[in-house]
């Protein structure tokens, strides 16, 4: 394999003083990755660190890992699968490029690799790099999807053009955020199309109904889920005053989520309810959170395979089957596998052989 060398330094935040001066999908580091994030079917593997934007196009850092399967490289380069992860945290040292992440889901891009494909999987910016993570905005997260490619094949010229995203959860959210942008933020690759597992959808619906006294309904998670949204939402939106509709409980929470990951987060939270977090309404919001974590139903120019377990309590079938009726609406194209005995993790497994049968083909 050929590492471009003039990148290469030790993996981690860089340290000069205008790092994000450059084009989107620039690398800034390169490095080896720790052990903890490798996967056994990588021939090699590497953390980057590289330039993205955000909502609005401003620059920011992202990491991310890149992994390449064994084997002579194909006559047109590995063809690629820029994976995106679903909740882990806010927190630095979160990051799976450093810490490695959920095992089913390096199980997940262990499939696409001993199939032949390159991975590469963002961090999403501000989870091991400056700045707070964006979570659940869908536009920053689908540049990030992008750009990653883009490092990818700076740091390894034998990656191809041709590219998917996949992703779990909040990285279902983001690779259809990736999918309706990638085209036109990224014209010199080959996007070929997306697989978008349990993607939360029409939240910025729900969201607007969690004030105080509000219960979950019996979704798993929730709690935690609104929190780091409103941590997100308080560092896009300043103006917004996130932290005085909060409770003293929730501003509490809101600190500690940008502290520790994601399991810690839950076991603080623990039975709490949603509308434990707020001091106040918050349906003013509405607006906001439409434009935040919002996902389009239209604009989409390549495939889209849509897969949902239907014993999933963190994103819940008949969400996602709102979202399909609203798809079909709009006259978009796009597939629904519907998995009956599969939870909101279970769906990466139950799910690959049909992805995999999709991508094959638009990669061919």
């Amino acid at each position: 394999m050929v590492l471009v060398a003039m990148t290469v330094a030790v993996a981690g935040p860089p340290a000069h003083a205008d790092p994000v001066t450059g084009p989107p999908g620039s690398v800034v580091e390169v490095g080896q990755l720790d052990p903890a994030a490798m996967l056994p079917g990588a021939a090699e593997g590497y953390r980057v660190v590289y330039r993205t934007t955000d909502h609005h196009g401003a620059g920011r850092l992202s990491s991310g890992a890149v992994y390449v399967p064994p084997g002579p490289v194909p006559d047109r380069g590995w063809p690629v699968v820029s994976y995106a992860h679903g909740t882990i945290g806010l927190a630095d040292g979160c990051e799976p490029s450093t810490v490695g992440g959920l095992a089913e889901e390096g199980a997940y891009m262990d499939r696409w690799l001993r199939r032949g494909y390159a991975v590469v999987a963002t961090d999403y910016a501000g989870l091991g790099t400056p700045g707070e993570l964006a979570y659940l905005d869908g536009v920053a997260a689908g540049h990030g999807v992008v750009d990653m490619v883009r490092a990818g094949r700076a740091a390894m010229p034998e990656l191809s053009p041709r590219w998917v995203v996949a992703g779990l959860s909040q990285g279902g959210h983001a690779a259809l955020h990736t999918a309706h942008l990638a085209t036109s933020y990224a014209p010199e690759l080959d996007y070929r199309g997306a697989v978008s597992l349990a993607p939360p959808t029409n939240l910025e619906q729900v969201f607007p109904f969690a004030g105080p006294g509000v219960p979950n309904f019996g979704v798993a998670g929730l709690t935690k889920f609104t929190l780091f949204t409103m941590v997100g939402l308080a560092d896009a939106r300043p103006d917004l005053d996130i932290p005085s509709r909060l409770s003293p409980r929730g501003r509490e929470l809101a600190t500690l989520a940008t502290q520790v990951c994601t399991v810690e987060v839950g076991r603080r939270i623990g039975k709490m309810q949603v509308g434990e977090l707020f001091s106040r309404p918050i349906d003013d919001l509405r607006p906001a959170l439409a434009d935040y974590i919002g996902v389009p139903t239209f604009g989409y120019d390549r495939p889209v395979l849509i897969g949902q377990g239907a014993v999933d309590l963190v994103v819940p079938m008949p969400l996602t089957l709102l979202f399909a009726q609203q798809l079909a609406s709009a006259n978009t194209r796009f597939d629904l596998r519907l998995y009956p005995s599969a939870d909101h993790i279970g769906v990466l497994a139950a799910s690959f052989d049909d992805a995999a049968a999709v991508v094959d083909g638009l990669v061919s």
